[in-house]
């Protein structure tokens, strides 16, 4: 999954897209409303962490924006207001659950799943194609009845396919998907782990497609 922090306290920013990091996630960081709205209209996200007291600005207004302009994209946010009326207000104006400063990681992060949970219509995770069964939340993928392990961005690509059989995915928008704008590769990085996925699929009745000059698309059975 990749999320969007927006968040000006360096050191909770720090330690935020350090646990989500360490569970796979790719994380983009904003710390102003302005990069903020900029990060928004340019990538695209599974998730929005929001601060409200920005230095340039009420978090709010980004989220009235965010709804206004008919994203769906999921938005929890992050406050230092206790009192009912404002986590009314926020949940009025769009955000999908809140969660209060100060406030335990692991708690965090499993608003985040039950979040991507309700957004996905099930609270059942297991995806099967085939002879292949796939659990990104576990990390669980069993080919053909083999078990195979699969590194973080492995898993994140493999969902994106999933998610999408058939569809052609160009190169570009794979990799903004897996990496977040301070990762210092190029997009040549895709081809390493499709070839990865390719050899995790052999034996299956998955395959991988290159679509010269298109992209790559996931087909099952005669398709591929």
């Amino acid at each position: 999954m990749k999320f969007l922090l927006v968040e000006d306290n360096q050191e909770l920013a720090n330690a935020i897209c350090s646990r989500m990091q360490m569970d796979g996630h790719v994380i983009d960081h904003a710390a102003v409303l302005s990069d903020a709205v900029a990060f928004s209209e340019t990538g695209e996200y599974d998730l929005i962490l929001l601060d409200i007291m920005l230095p340039d600005g009420d978090g709010r207004s980004f989220l009235k924006r965010h709804r206004d302009s008919q994203m769906d994209t999921p938005v929890i946010v992050l406050t230092a207001r206790s009192q009912v009326s404002d986590r009314i207000s926020m949940l009025d104006l769009g955000a999908d659950d809140y969660v209060t400063k100060p406030f335990d990681h692991e708690e965090l992060q499993a608003r985040c799943r039950a979040v991507l949970r309700r957004k996905s219509g099930a609270a059942q995770t297991v995806m099967t194609l085939g002879d292949v069964s796939f659990d990104p939340v576990a990390g669980h993928l069993v080919v053909a009845g083999s078990p195979r392990t699969l590194r973080n961005r492995e898993l994140r690509l493999l969902e994106l396919f999933f998610n999408a059989p058939g569809q052609i995915f160009p190169k570009h928008k794979l990799f903004d998907r897996l990496f977040s704008y301070d990762d210092d590769v190029s997009e040549n990085a895709i081809e390493v782990y499709i070839g990865r996925l390719r050899k995790h699929l052999e034996g299956s009745s998955l395959a991988i497609t290159t679509l010269r000059g298109l992209g790559y698309r996931l087909d099952q059975g005669d398709e591929s």
